[in-house]
């Protein structure tokens, strides 16, 4: 006898204790511009003060599975039990809550009398004969194992056959054919399935398959057990039962589209499969398609449960509630219902996120918004009947995209948010809040243009109007408050510039350009106090940007003056100075102001690392004298200190020492000639 491969028989070897580590072994084997401070924000305003969550990535499939969240976090789920019990549609090896070994495999028929198959017949030698006129039942090897079999002496070709209908693939015929690798003569094959005779060629059944990804399954190895489940399913792609356990290991991948898939190719293959109905529901519940779950929890001629259809039940009405007070525009509570719902168990709806994002956004929560658009991929239909689900009144899908649009818009990304508009009016072409949101957009992204090339144009008054023209229709778009307010800047309307400004920062608080528009504009209003208030926060934000550094440097010198303070030898973009005698120390340290003085040694390690970053702060706080002592080439100024130990600071105002710190850290440092700047 002879497979496939031109292998005899005989040397096919029985399945052992190790077949489950041997086959695990076989598996290994397989659109944004760069900010411009001074102009107009012609691209996104992604602010360097927006602190974003980082993104957590992780697996996801282009079916519409999605990693990442804001908000509650996924329910825990258990793996689902396994067991090898035959349910009502005969699918055997269902992922399920009970266990029966003694359940016949599918297409194995038992004898009548219900005893124990008969003794096996092999080529060129009889193993315990059976009673005359008796046909072998059930598989070559009833155990499920393949035992090793005498040599072939009879010198002629030992071939599979396809058996009888009733017996599986249990017949012995000779000569050449199919397994010698050419075509069976017509009329031998009359029953059994291709897929499944060639696995036992191949020493490997698709129930043996199906049993070891349910064991890999049980320890939580999806992934193993979504290989031997596919391999299964090659071998019988007819099996419900095996697209169902497919579904359940995709299920535990976080794959939920393709668990989707898979539960309705279970459902097609046998329609009154009650299991893939119950997964589909429970699906269908997580991504919060109402409508979709109750169609398959309450399947005609099945009982529903009773657990899960209360679940529905909580989920439709929260859902219902949100749909309800976002009609009225109660942000605050569409996040509670969208929240009572993940508590419920929609913990992987794209379109509830999605809801989440456009409350945030309402309520000019613009970061956590983005946050959340940034970290949910596009969902991706995960079948005709996702497709068709709703939300809101409009198609999930368009919902989707109908909320990136508004998103884009408020950050300034006019052509996305044209695009994503036009996606959704593809999608839902009927709905009136998809058509309205893109007649809207587009007019507000021309507005915007229009705007633009005008002020390029220095026609500032007609820049201005124009941006009025887009915030008519899009009354919450810090963007177009932000470049209105650098028009009437332009235009010496300061006051205008900062209630614009003003407006910008309600909407969006950490918007870096309309920030610097009002510290300009304040300090054009000779409004000190407040022009520095900001400076200083875009100082802290902006380190390295030395056009704010001078600004807030004249801004603090005004404030001291309007106070009636005496400003003496203040100048901006200075140096650290060396100092080597004591005089010329004594002379440094009584100047007004604030001055601080790093005693080092050149050869120190400690004072060569932080040498670099005393230099960052000299030009950080240009208000405050930066000087530095060598103890070993300036001992009197050392003695007369009592420094022993570098680095030291002493910080001294108007020739008083207000601080000493030896050895310290960046920050403390920083912190320290903070608190003493203006």
């Amino acid at each position: 006898m002879s497979h496939s491969s031109g292998k005899p028989v005989s040397d096919v070897v029985a399945v052992d204790a190790a077949f489950v580590d041997r086959f695990h072994e076989t598996l290994k084997c397989d659109n944004l511009n760069k900010p411009d401070f001074r102009e107009l924000d012609l691209g996104s305003p992604v602010s360097p003060l927006r602190t974003r969550a980082p993104t957590a990535s992780t697996s996801s499939s282009s079916s519409g599975s999605f990693s990442g969240r804001t908000g509650p976090g996924p329910l825990p789920r258990k793996p689902e039990s396994i067991s090898n019990t035959n349910n009502n549609n005969n699918n055997s090896g269902e992922l399920s809550g009970s266990s029966d070994n003694n359940s016949p495999k599918p297409g194995h028929a038992r004898s009548d009398s219900g005893s124990a198959p008969p003794p096996l017949i092999y080529s060129g030698q009889t193993v315990t004969s059976p009673p005359m006129n008796v046909l072998p039942t059930g598989n070559i090897c009833p155990s499920g194992k393949i035992l090793k079999m005498a040599p072939n002496r009879s010198g002629r070709t030992d071939v599979l056959g396809s058996g009888m209908g009733n017996y599986g693939h249990g017949s012995i015929m000779r000569g050449g054919g199919a397994a010698a690798g050419g075509k069976a003569e017509p009329g031998i094959s009359r029953g059994g399935e291709t897929a499944r005779r060639g696995a036992h060629v191949q020493g490997v059944d698709p129930e043996e398959l199906k049993r070891l990804g349910n064991e890999c399954y049980k320890k939580g190895n999806f992934s193993d057990a979504l290989s031997l489940y596919d391999r299964a399913i090659a071998m019988s792609p007819a099996s419900a039962a095996y697209r169902s356990n497919r579904a359940a290991a995709l299920t535990g991948l976080g794959r939920l589209g393709e668990a989707v898939r898979e539960c309705e190719e279970a459902a097609r293959l046998d329609p009154n499969y009650g299991r893939a109905h119950q997964r589909l529901a429970s699906l269908f519940l997580r991504l919060g398609q109402v409508e979709n779950a109750r169609k398959h929890l309450c399947y005609p001629g099945m009982q529903a449960d009773p657990g899960e259809m209360q679940r529905l039940q909580v989920v439709e009405k929260h859902i219902s509630k949100c749909g309800d007070v976002r009609r009225v525009g109660d942000w605050k509570s569409v996040l509670r219902e969208v929240d009572a719902a993940f508590a419920a168990g929609v913990d992987s709806s794209p379109q509830l996120f999605m809801c989440r994002a456009e409350a945030f956004l309402k309520l000019h929560q613009i970061d956590d918004a983005e946050s959340i658009l940034l970290q949910i991929p596009k969902s991706e239909p995960h079948t005709n009947t996702s497709s068709q689900a709703r939300i809101f009144g409009m198609l999930s899908e368009a919902y989707w995209y109908f909320v990136r649009a508004q998103i884009e818009m408020a950050l300034g990304r006019f052509e996305n948010a044209v695009t994503a508009a036009e996606k959704a009016s593809q999608i839902d072409s009927r709905n009136v809040e998809v058509a309205v949101l893109l007649n809207n957009v587009r007019m507000v992204a021309r507005a915007r243009v229009r705007g633009n090339d005008l002020f390029k144009s220095e026609r500032y008054t007609e820049a201005c109007s124009a941006y009025g023209d887009g915030l008519r229709l899009d009354p919450s778009n810090s963007v177009l408050y932000c470049n209105r307010a650098a028009c009437w800047f332009k235009l010496g309307q300061w006051e205008r510039s900062v209630e614009d400004s003003n407006q910008a920062l309600h909407i969006q608080p950490n918007y870096t350009k309309a920030l610097l528009r009002r510290a300009a504009s304040n300090s054009k209003l000779e409004r000190w106090e407040e022009a520095v208030k900001d400076y200083e926060v875009l100082r802290r934000e902006l380190p390295n940007d030395n056009e704010v550094a001078e600004s807030l440097f004249h801004a603090q010198v005004a404030l001291k003056k309007s106070r009636g303070e005496e400003v003496y030898n203040l100048k901006f973009g200075g140096e650290v100075e060396e100092v080597s005698g004591l005089e010329q120390f004594r002379a440094a340290i009584s100047l007004p102001g604030v001055s601080v003085v790093h005693f080092e040694v050149a050869s120190n390690s400690q004072c060569k690392q932080i040498s670099p970053f005393v230099n960052t702060l000299c030009g950080r706080y240009p208000s405050i004298n930066f000087l530095k002592v060598d103890i070993q080439e300036s001992t009197t100024v050392a003695t007369a200190e009592n420094v022993r130990i570098v680095p030291t600071f002493k910080i001294y105002k108007n020739g008083s020492r207000v601080k000493e710190i030896v050895c310290p850290s960046r920050d403390m440092l920083e912190h320290s000639v903070r608190h003493y700047s203006f």
